[in-house]
């Protein structure tokens, strides 16, 4: 006779972006090992085919009154919701994602009786586009939670660092791709044209600094620039060699990050930017901004290139439209390879859950 699948409910308030790539990899990758049931809040960037992302025996429940943003009465009518859910599915091990989904969870469910874990994907006191004390009060709320019998497991080492100052117990597993489905959509892909292109992966908002992507891209007007995806700060967009192209499918979002040759990321902040991964498996030439996250895998000259300022940008772009450097390339494909692959990160998970079960 076989042991029963321990049962895991993810909650997961932030359910788009890299968020739900990470949920789906997970999810999809450990479902002959664990039952996901998989409690969300809609965003909009969540995608409209959601339950397609995952394994026909994942369970999806939309949880209603999710929001982002503090709210005494949808929180309350959210923990309701979540609670009934929780006696209905009787967890063996909650996963919180996101700040929200950590806060609500850690504050009204870590009893005794539910193992917990909670993996914030960029700390809400990090977000630069918060006013002061809203960051100290997320500083404050992530301190009091963290007090609470759960272990904080970081997206990566820069993440980890942080939370090792609000988290009485912490460590960190790194993002890790889907490198099989990239092959998949790739393989028969058409082959890139002559022309040189510039591009990002994400939501055109304040974390992901469009100003400076598209200061960069006014020193620069004879290359295209394509922001994939979309956004409320699209209108930043002003240089005319930028192509926004609106939200687009995973297979769309490949295909389109095919026909470039280097990926920028300008951002303010970050977690560990499955972009970033992405892009440097795909054999894109990869400049980053010089925060978290994004220095916990570029090595500046090694596996990429970090900036601070738009004249830095423009200026390793001008060198790399003249010749890009195939050792890096190569340094980057194997970083990748080697220690942040969707097997990588399935077979660590699997025994951090087992760990946390055993306790």
């Amino acid at each position: 006779m076989t042991n029963k699948k321990k049962k895991i409910l993810y909650l997961v308030e932030a359910m788009g972006g890299g968020v739900v790539t990470y949920i789906e990899t997970l999810a999809n990758g450990l479902i002959d090992e664990f039952d996901f049931t998989i409690a969300y809040g809609k965003r909009d960037q969540t995608p409209e085919d959601l339950e397609d992302h995952f394994d026909k025996r994942v369970r999806l429940f939309e949880i209603k009154h999710f929001t982002r943003p503090v709210n005494p009465i949808k929180d309350f009518l959210a923990r309701r919701e979540i609670k009934k859910l929780i006696k209905e599915e009787k967890p063996d091990l909650i996963h919180l994602h996101s700040s929200k989904a950590g806060a609500l969870g850690r504050l009204f469910f870590c009893k005794d009786d539910y193992k917990m874990v909670y993996t914030p994907h960029g700390y809400s006191f990090l977000m630069q586009d918060a006013k002061f004390i809203m960051r100290k009060a997320y500083h404050f709320i992530e301190k009091i939670c963290g007090r609470k019998n759960c272990l904080t497991v970081a997206c990566g080492r820069g993440e980890w660092e942080e939370s090792l100052k609000v988290s009485k117990e912490s460590t960190f597993i790194s993002n890790g791709v889907d490198t099989n489905f990239i092959d998949e959509v790739l393989k028969d892909d058409e082959k890139k044209d002559d022309k040189f292109r510039v591009y990002t992966v994400g939501r055109v908002e304040f974390q992901k600094n469009p100003e400076l992507f598209n200061e960069i891209a006014e020193m620069l007007p004879n290359i295209e620039f394509v922001w994939i995806g979309q956004g409320e700060l699209e209108k930043k967009l002003t240089s005319p060699n930028i192509k926004v192209t609106g939200w687009m499918s995973r297979e769309e979002v490949f295909k389109s990050a095919n026909q470039c040759d280097v990926f920028i990321l300008p951002s303010r902040w970050e977690g560990l930017p499955l972009a970033l991964l992405e892009a440097m498996y795909m054999r894109k030439a990869c400049i980053v901004s010089d925060v978290v996250g994004n220095r916990d895998i570029v090595h500046n000259g090694v596996t990429g290139y970090i900036c601070e300022t738009a004249e830095d940008f423009a200026e390793v772009i001008k060198q790399l439209e003249i010749r890009i450097d195939d050792k890096m390339i190569k340094n980057a494909y194997e970083t990748i390879v080697d220690h942040y692959n969707d097997g990588w990160l399935c077979d660590r998970y699997k025994d951090l859950y087992l760990e946390v079960l055993e306790k």
